[in-house]
């Protein structure tokens, strides 16, 4: 129970594919809930009678969560407890959730969270690409310039990139990265996870398109993309020349050699040697 005797909104983490992930203290927070929001009542359904849960179930998927916000207001300010759970993996995660969150916070509630399973993690750490740093950008647009500037960003991402892609667009996505990434970019593509049948393919966007080809995808994937290799070194003309027009946009020297360290991707120590050697802009330019 939360602050003053209200009750709270814990977002339970559920398996991803083995029942047997579900930890002992996920099964605590559905059995002590007054409600359970869920996505569908019967594969939750499925998930409760395995833990030996008994539970009120409502549907709070991606076309009723808004409408069930009042009802979990009033239990809330009553004192019960209300968990949140998705069909698979952490709630709020490309999935339902987030507007929820946000309503019950808003009201002056607690929310809180039993940590599992969630396939962007397992991925990620199967892949074999960096995992220092990395950006989730869950499912991407399905069409229009939506989608294609999505994939552009996507392309010039410096970090690992996690994607969700539902099995029947697999193949025009994988094409997509390769016409915007290049061949050689590596990629893996992970398949039911923690499942009897768990894959992680392996290799190059080349290899990857022949893969999607020749291979009946099933089961969602999550599509684990490494970062854009680094911009070339630029000359020393080449930096001389953006904090020229840097300082000319009206920046100030430090301005100046922030933007360029960022835009040009070379060291900062660089940029300000080079940024020291201008002559202000009321002096004339010695430099050719």
């Amino acid at each position: 129970m939360g602050r003053s005797g209200q009750g709270r909104l814990v977002l339970v983490a559920t398996p991803i594919g083995n029942l047997g992930d579900l930890s002992p203290r996920a099964a605590d927070a559905l059995r002590a809930a007054a409600l359970v929001c869920c996505e569908d009542t019967r594969r939750t359904g499925r998930l409760l009678q395995h833990a030996g849960v008994s539970a009120r179930m409502v549907v709070a998927n991606e076309h009723t969560e808004i409408a069930r916000i009042a009802e979990v207001l009033d239990l809330l300010a009553a004192g019960h407890d209300v968990a949140l759970v998705s069909d698979a993996g952490t709630p709020g995660i490309s999935d339902p959730g987030e507007h929820l969150v946000r309503a019950v916070l808003d009201a002056g509630h607690d929310v809180s969270a039993v940590p599992g399973p969630a396939a962007v993690v397992m991925a990620l750490v199967l892949s074999g690409l960096p995992t220092t740093r990395f950006v989730f950008e869950g499912f991407l647009p399905r069409s229009g310039s939506e989608r294609t500037h999505r994939i552009a960003d996507v392309a010039d991402e410096r970090r690992t990139i996690v994607l969700y892609e539902a099995p029947h667009r697999l193949a025009r996505t994988v094409g997509d990265l390769f016409a915007a990434c290049g061949p050689d970019r590596q990629v893996a593509l992970a398949r039911e996870l923690t499942k009897l049948h768990e894959e992680v393919w392996r290799g190059t966007l080349a290899e990857a398109t022949v893969h999607v080809d020749h291979v009946e995808p099933r089961g969602e994937y999550v599509i684990v993309l490494a970062g854009a290799p680094p911009a070339p070194d630029a000359d020393d003309d080449t930096i001389r020349a953006a904090l020229r027009e840097a300082l000319a946009r009206g920046s100030t020297r430090k301005d100046a050699v922030a933007t360029v360290t960022a835009a040009l991707g070379v060291p900062k120590r660089r940029v300000f040697d080079l940024a020291t050697s201008l002559p202000r802009p009321t002096e004339p330019d010695p430099l050719p």
